[in-house]
């Protein structure tokens, strides 16, 4: 079941892939430290995740609360 969150919530399986990048890091961009939202995805994010490595390493949070199989939930914060 998953969890209850009153997070801002970006659920990408409805969105064109080519858009979906530029909307996660324009969404980042606009927190503050100490803020977050949830990113809801049909697989595993993990090449984005290796994109924040390279351009926020230090400065962004990376906590799966879904893994799959089918829905993946990953909430993504700015901690600095």
């Amino acid at each position: 079941m998953p969890q209850q969150t009153d997070q801002p919530i970006i659920d990408v399986r409805t969105i064109v892939p080519r858009e979906r990048h530029p909307l996660i890091f324009n969404t980042f961009s606009a927190l503050q430290p100490g803020q977050s939202f949830d990113l809801v995805n049909d697989h595993d994010p993990k090449p984005l995740y290796y994109q924040f490595e390279a351009e926020y390493r230090g400065a962004f949070g990376w906590d799966y609360m879904e893994q799959g199989p089918d829905v993946w939930r990953v909430r993504i914060s700015r901690t600095s």
